[in-house]
């Protein structure tokens, strides 16, 4: 079992960036542009190693291998992203890997692309890309190339012994246990449980009741063998149940008007542990979309526009319309679920603005989550 935590860290200490691995400092999955940059290297990293995997390490600096972090990214859906564009697209992974020096709201991003022998190529164009593009990894530098790929095979000792190099250990695993339980999380009652005699879960929350029911809020959930972050959320509330084979999550969204909130079921998570030392999780959307009052809600829409236009124009908002703000995201994305197709990108292009209000912007995140998880947007 590899420590994903111990492979970015090889990874980074091996050499620059090279043709079985590439470092971002972070993805930019919203816009046309920077989903065609990220298909372009999981082509290029695909076609440059067909026996061996590649990796794609994110929030890291890229001058100076300065580990700074970015946001938690739970989409499994990215699946879908690759398999939409790329002719034999490879199957990838992407995975969050928690540091101790950063931020609990912050990770590293390892994205694992696995070997296959067909090449990738894009089966249509997106952004500048055109359709039929093939690309492949020269040293770091990704770059087009016309007719087939040699195929390159000088990468996999090098890779399996950097994987090798990685290995979980008893020692490891007890570290990452004392470590989430007696520091991290000791004032959030954190407890564990360990299934097949090998893997090891620890989760942490906040407990709260609404309507006869209790969740956990301000969840972190970890797979402490392989230094995986399964779940982290600052706003949004969670059930969990387990038995001696399954450790399940089921992901509420808060949505409501006029501060009445209700809870509505999104996702969930069911992680299947297995007695040959493997692990495979299920994700299903449970998320039915609540229907609001159309009147209320165009005047909201219309409301969230005027409070743009203010930070627009550097117009001081008044103590209510800053409570509105950091409603913003969520009162969005509601009026995008009830048919105002437009308001998501209005979110999507309000970023700057909400980014020096704190709450604004994690509500703003926390919204864009959201809405990744309920359809993924390969447009």
């Amino acid at each position: 079992m590899i420590n994903k935590r111990l492979l970015i860290k090889n990874l980074l200490a091996h050499n620059d960036e090279s043709s079985f691995y590439d470092k971002k400092r972070q993805l930019n999955l919203h816009s046309r542009e920077g989903k065609a940059k990220f298909l372009k290297h999981i082509c290029a990293l695909s076609n440059s190693n067909p026996t061996n995997n590649s990796y794609i390490v994110v929030g890291v600096e890229d001058e100076n291998n300065t580990i700074v972090g970015d946001d938690f990214f739970d989409d499994s859906r990215i699946q879908n992203l690759v398999n939409a564009f790329l002719e034999h697209p490879p199957k990838i992974q992407y995975e969050n890997v928690p540091f101790p020096n950063l931020p609990k709201d912050k990770v590293i991003g390892l994205v694992t692309i696995k070997p296959k022998s067909k090449t990738s190529y894009f089966k249509k164009g997106i952004h500048t890309i055109p359709a039929n593009s093939v690309f492949i990894r020269r040293g770091s530098n990704t770059m087009p190339i016309e007719g087939e790929v040699d195929k390159n095979y000088q990468n996999t000792e090098t890779v399996i012994d950097i994987e090798n190099s990685s290995r979980n250990s008893i020692e490891y695993t007890l570290d990452g246990v004392i470590d989430f339980m007696n520091f991290r999380h000791k004032d959030m009652a954190p407890k564990y449980k360990v299934f097949k005699e090998l893997f090891v879960i620890c989760w942490a929350g906040i407990a709260k009741r609404n309507r006869h029911k209790t969740y956990l809020s301000r969840v972190d959930i970890e797979l402490i063998n392989e230094q995986i972050k399964l779940f982290y959320s600052a706003q949004d509330v969670v059930e969990i149940t387990y038995d001696e084979d399954t450790f399940t999550i089921i992901e509420y969204v808060p949505l409501g008007l006029n501060d009445k909130t209700s809870y509505y079921p999104l996702e969930q998570q069911t992680i299947h542990f297995h007695d040959n030392g493997y692990y495979k999780i299920d994700r299903k959307i449970l998320f039915e979309p609540p229907e609001f009052n159309r009147k209320m809600l165009y005047h909201i829409y219309n409301s969230n526009i005027s409070l743009l236009y203010k930070l627009q124009k550097d117009i001081k908002l008044s103590e209510r319309e800053l409570k509105d703000l950091e409603n913003l995201p969520s009162t969005f994305m509601i009026c995008y679920l009830n048919g105002f197709d437009e308001a998501k990108q209005k979110l999507i292009d309000a970023k700057p603005l909400l980014k020096p209000y704190t709450q604004a912007y994690l509500s703003f995140k926390e919204a864009l989550r959201i809405l990744r998880k309920m359809k993924y947007d390969v447009q």
